[in-house]
C-alpha cells in the first residue's frame, strides 16, 4: 500500500511559473491594494475594478506553465497516494498532472454565484457585469477572499490528519487558517519544509526538515529523500 504524501503549497511554487504574489510588494498585488480587490468590501465598492482584476490574472494564467517542482509532485503518483492542499487559485498543479488537488482559496478558473454559493461553473475568458446565473443573479469570482469562510478547511485538515508524510512547500506560514494545518499532522511522521526564506515562527510539534531552497530545487531534493522512505 502507498504512503499517503500531502502537500501544502503556496505562491513559492506558482512565483517561479511567473505568477505573482501580493505578499512580494508591500500588500500590493500586480499594482492593486489586496484590499480593494480581494475583500468582500472591494466587491462591494467597485465590483467593476475586482472583474477586470481577475479577468487579468486569468489571462496571465493561460500564458504561464506549470515548472519542475509541479511537475516533480505529481510524477510521486508513481509511488505515494499524493494529495495536494494549494494556497494558490491557479491551475498548474492539474495542468502538470497532479490528480487529488485541494484549493483552500478558490479557483481562478471558476466562478460562482453571489447568492447561490454552491452554483459554480468552469470559465475561461473574461468575466463581465452582464454575467449571471439561472436566477439573474451577478457571478463573481470563485475565490476565497479575505474574511470569508474557507469551505475546504474541514477537508484539508482531515487529508492532513491521515497523512503519512508532510511537505509544506513556498509558502510564509504567515496566512491562516492555511498556516495552522500542520498542527493536525501525527507528531510522529516527517515533514519536510521547502522555501528560500522559512518562516521562524511555525509551532510544529513533529521533527522538521528545512531545506532552504526555491521550489524547484528543493522538490528535486525532496524527491531522494522520499525515495528513502518509500
Amino acid at each position: 500500500m502507498k504512503k499517503k504524501l500531502v502537500v501544502l503549497t503556496g505562491a513559492g511554487i506558482s512565483a517561479e511559473s511567473g505568477i505573482k504574489t501580493f505578499r512580494d510588494a508591500d500588500g500590493l498585488w500586480e499594482g492593486h491594494n489586496v484590499m480593494d480587490v480581494a475583500t468582500p468590501e472591494g466587491w462591494n465598492k467597485n465590483p467593476e475594478l475586482v472583474l477586470d482584476f481577475y479577468n487579468q490574472r486569468r489571462k496571465q494564467l493561460h500564458e504561464v506553465q506549470p515548472n519542475l517542482g509541479h511537475q516533480i509532485l505529481a510524477e510521486l503518483e508513481n509511488d505515494f497516494e499524493v494529495s495536494i492542499i494549494t494556497q494558490n487559485v491557479d491551475n498548474l498543479h492539474e495542468k502538470s498532472g497532479s490528480s487529488n488537488v485541494l484549493h483552500l482559496h478558490g479557483e481562478l478558473l471558476k466562478v460562482r454565484s453571489t447568492k447561490n454559493y454552491n452554483y459554480i461553473l468552469d470559465w475561461e475568458t473574461d468575466l463581465n457585469s452582464s454575467d449571471v446565473d439561472d436566477k439573474g443573479h451577478q457571478l463573481r469570482p470563485h475565490i476565497v477572499w479575505f474574511g470569508e469562510e474557507v469551505p475546504a478547511l474541514e477537508e484539508a485538515v482531515t487529508l492532513v490528519e491521515k497523512a503519512d508524510i508532510l511537505v509544506i512547500i513556498g509558502t510564509s506560514l504567515q496566512v491562516y487558517p492555511a498556516a495552522g494545518l500542520m498542527n493536525f499532522a501525527n507528531p510522529n511522521i516527517p515533514v519536510y519544509y521547502i522555501d528560500p526564506k522559512p518562516a521562524t515562527m511555525y509551532d510544529l510539534q513533529n521533527r522538521v526538515e528545512i531545506i532552504p531552497m526555491n521550489a524547484t530545487e528543493g522538490v528535486t531534493v525532496l524527491q531522494q529523500r522520499l525515495f528513502n522512505l518509500i
